[in-house]
């Protein structure tokens, strides 16, 4: 091996060792405390000449000086012409050079100083780490590991980022940590992903002495991808089947009969037992699949190899592999193996039932059973590990390939990350469905709300204050309005109420919040507001996002009944930071987070999965409606963003919510409203009510007539229809429910318009004027959102009788 790679012919040259300055930084130190002593010296002599009238001894002191000033300075610059300030890269490339790791070297500017051979080969020639990909993942972990000492991180090669003759992997693990103290000099290691490293393990096995040692014992291997195209096979398999390589396992192995058939090139073919073993890399599926074939025979030379083969065998595979008898008993068991069992030595097992906890025992020794048996299946159970008992696991249990021996082959997979994936899935599945409920009840419940507060507000008319009734009917409105406000909690659960966006600046809006958070906290709560540097702007509905404020820090003041600290904090996270994150359902992009922190009780492992769920609450019963969180959720989730609960730095919980940064001002249509500022409500004219809910339409017809307006009623939009008809002059207002059966409201505006182009429009409807923004979209309409009372109809009816036809509102 030589001392220093040199880079290929098409590869860019090193750079030539970086040379320091003559005199480094502690030689011109002492220098300069050479040239001060003189200075003092020749100073000292002036004053001794001109006092005692002796110049000769001055002189002579003078030029003692300077003789001890020049041999001073010589000396120092001799030891930096030595080599006190270069820095011996032909040693470091010989260090660097015995590693098996590829390992680099950049200076201040980025460029590749020192490189190994390794390097070489992981990239195809000697390219700096900052060309590797596009996307400046190196300059982030450069400016981390001068930051934090490391860093690490993982990317793509860019197609041609070397120019060299080597062939370069896919996707690589980058580290990076500073070279020296002064942190100019970076060392960069390269290692492969676990995924790719297995695989390309496994094709070296196979294509080098192992697969060749395989083969003297008669066992054909091949290695499949996913998709089963051939990766690699040893030579016992080529020969055995006359083909060079071959595109796709099909090609060669039938394994559609119930004895496997391997096919030959000249069209005849051999019964082989076949053993699939999946090549497995962390908690991902299946990479590729290792498959190992014994020719039939019972004088096959595959029947000679004994429990040692397979052991060397085994333990040379990246696989959590182990073998037992026909009886269960383990006989051997690889380091894979005990590393996904969470045990350090193979002491404690006998048996694959002492893997896994009681509960799991009959399940998996019936699976070993089974196994041993002729006719055997491979199966795969999903186990819990007595070293985790509360997370599943996979172990696989199969026959060995060998029809005449007894030994029986189990896999044991680690598949945390893929539960933890489908769970955060099947949270998020379920938050949607319930979402979608929570809005249709919503809507059928602002109905019922929309009569109750009409014949309350009716009723009300006909009693002063001070009659005995008159008290009974406003607590029955008011609940109605408690019932109304729990409704638009369901809303915003459900991401379906009506937003005003804005494009906001976070430490404004915390800012006008604090004074109204410290009244709110109390005196024992600490309110501590910190700011980060470069907040980019946010689009969000100002109200809102102060009632998700005022939420989390109500909760947490709940959390904290002897007092304690409640922190809000703000900072940007870039795209490629997002991405280090590791939320799955959160896209990588650049986001502005609010964090809430307090120092309160926490929130148990076991239920910070529900906390989100509506009408779920751990508070006392009585004192809360558990959709506090759940609207918090909606109004986040409907802004476009993402929020997450974790434990605290030291106690407490911690809420960080994730809200896209906006790059620009983005402007928002106002949505279509009028003015209701007006006490008088008293008007004249005809006004067509269409609504299919009986009870809403019998209050909204008995409001309008006492306010002074004739009323024309209908269930439906071909009813309204044919009462416009018999109507020559038409009527002076629409107002209608926007979702009906049969013809909904905007498609019987659209119908009654060809007639009467004119019209005046209300639309009113018990969902969100927000989730119909698509159907309403008809010029000169306004919308009016249910549960209303009736002086909130006769205030819009009158505002829209008085616009110019066709004005848009506002």
């Amino acid at each position: 091996m030589s001392s220093a790679p040199e880079p290929a012919d098409n590869a860019e040259p090193l750079p030539d060792p970086i040379e320091w300055p003559r005199l480094p930084g502690a030689q011109r130190d002492f220098v300069k405390v050479i040239a001060g002593a003189v200075l003092l010296g020749l100073i000292s002599v002036l004053l001794v000449g001109w006092t005692m009238q002796a110049w000769e001894a001055a002189a002579i002191y003078a030029a003692v000086i300077l003789s001890a000033a020049a041999i001073g300075y010589v000396s120092a610059l001799g030891r930096a012409r030595r080599g006190g300030g270069r820095v011996d890269w032909a040693l470091v490339r010989a260090a660097i050079q015995s590693q098996t790791e590829a390992l680099a070297i950049t200076d201040g500017a980025g460029r590749l100083v020192c490189a190994n051979e390794a390097y070489s080969r992981a990239v195809g020639g000697y390219p700096s780490p900052y060309d590797l990909e596009e996307g400046g993942v190196a300059i982030g972990l450069a400016e981390r590991a001068r930051r934090e000492l490391s860093a690490e991180g993982e990317i793509s090669l860019v197609t041609g980022a070397g120019t060299g003759t080597g062939t370069g992997t896919g996707r690589l693990r980058m580290s990076a940590r500073p070279a020296e103290a002064t942190g100019k000099h970076l060392l960069w290691t390269l290692r492969p992903v676990p995924a790719e490293q297995s695989r390309a393990e496994a094709v070296a096995f196979l294509e080098g002495p192992l697969g060749t040692w395989l083969g003297s014992a008669a066992l054909l291997c091949v290695l499949t991808a996913r998709d089963g195209q051939v990766l690699a096979a040893n030579a016992a398999f080529h020969i055995a089947t006359g083909r060079d390589k071959p595109l796709l396992l099909t090609d060669v192995l039938d394994l559609a009969s119930d004895q496997p058939r391997l096919r030959r090139a000249d069209g005849s073919t051999a019964g082989v037992s076949v053993t699939e073993l999946p090549l497995q890399s962390g908690g991902d599926d299946p990479e590729a699949y290792l498959f190992v074939m014994v020719p039939d025979g019972r004088d096959s030379p595959a029947h000679r190899v004994g429990q040692g083969d397979i052991a060397a065998f085994l333990s040379m595979l990246p696989l959590g592999l182990a073998v037992a008898d026909r009886d269960g008993r383990l006989g051997y068991m690889n380091a894979a193996f005990l590393a996904a069992a969470g045990e350090e030595d193979s002491s404690s097992l006998m048996y694959p039932t002492d893997l896994v906890i009681d509960e799991d025992k009959a399940s998996v020794s019936d699976a070993v059973r089974r196994a041993a048996s002729r006719h055997g299946k491979p199966r795969e159970l999903q186990v819990h590990l007595k070293a985790r008992p509360t997370e599943d696991s996979s172990l696989w249990i199969a026959r060995a390939p060998d029809p005449g021996a007894t030994e029986i082959i189990l896999s044991l997979r680690d598949n945390r990350e893929q539960l933890k994936l489908e769970r955060q899935v099947a949270q998020a599945t379920k938050m949607q469905a319930v979402g979608q409920l929570a809005g249709g009840v919503a809507h059928d419940f602002n109905n019922i709300l929309t009569a109750v507060i009409g014949y309350c507000d009716l009723m009300m008319l006909r009693h002063a204050p001070g009659d005995s009734d008159f008290d009974d009917i406003n607590q029955i409105r008011q609940n109605a309005n408690r019932a109304a406000n729990l409704v638009r909690q369901l809303l915003a659960f459900s991401r379906q109420q009506t937003l005003r966006m804005q494009i906001l600046l976070l430490p404004d809006v915390i800012g006008e919040l604090s004074h109204l958070l410290k009244r709110l906290l109390g005196e024992r709560v600490k309110l501590t507001v910190k700011h980060g540097r470069n907040l980019g702007a946010v689009r969000a509905d100002p109200g809102q996002l102060e009632q998700v404020i005022v939420n989390l820090a109500v909760n947490a003041r709940d959390a904290m009944p002897e007092g304690g600290e409640l922190t809000i904090s703000t900072y940007a996270v870039s795209a490629a930071e997002s991405a280090r994150l590791g939320y799955e359902m959160m896209p990588a992009a650049d986001y502005v987070v609010i964090a809430v922190e307090d120092t309160g009780t926490g929130i148990p492992p076991e239920i910070i999965g529900k906390i989100f769920e509506p009408f779920f609450t751990t508070k006392e019963f009585g004192k809360g409606t558990g959709l506090g969180l759940s609207t918090v959720y909606g109004i986040v989730k409907q802004t476009g963003g993402f929020i997450f609960a974790e434990p605290g730095a030291t106690s407490g919980v911690r809420f960080a919510i994730y809200l896209p940064a906006q790059t620009a001002e983005l402007v928002v249509d106002a949505p279509a409203q009028v003015s209701l500022a007006s006490p008088e409500a008293w008007g004249s004219g005809t006004i067509l009510l269409v609504e299919d809910e009986a009870m809403v339409r019998a209050v909204a017809e008995r409001a309008l007539t006492r306010k002074g307006y004739t009323v024309l009623t209908a269930a439906h939009g071909e009813e309204a229809l044919e009462i416009l008809e018999r109507r020559p002059d038409g009527v002076d207002l629409l107002v209608s429910d926007v979702v009906m059966p049969m013809m909904d409201g905007p498609t019987l505006v659209r119908h009654a318009r060809e007639r009467f182009p004119t019209l005046k429009v209300i639309f009113m409807s018990g969902y969100a004027e927000e989730q119909l923004r698509k159907s309403i979209d008809v010029p000169g309409v306004v919308f009016l959102a249910k549960p209303f009372s009736v002086q909130e109809l006769g205030e819009m009816v009158r505002a829209t009788m008085a616009r110019d036809p066709m004005t848009p509102p506002g």
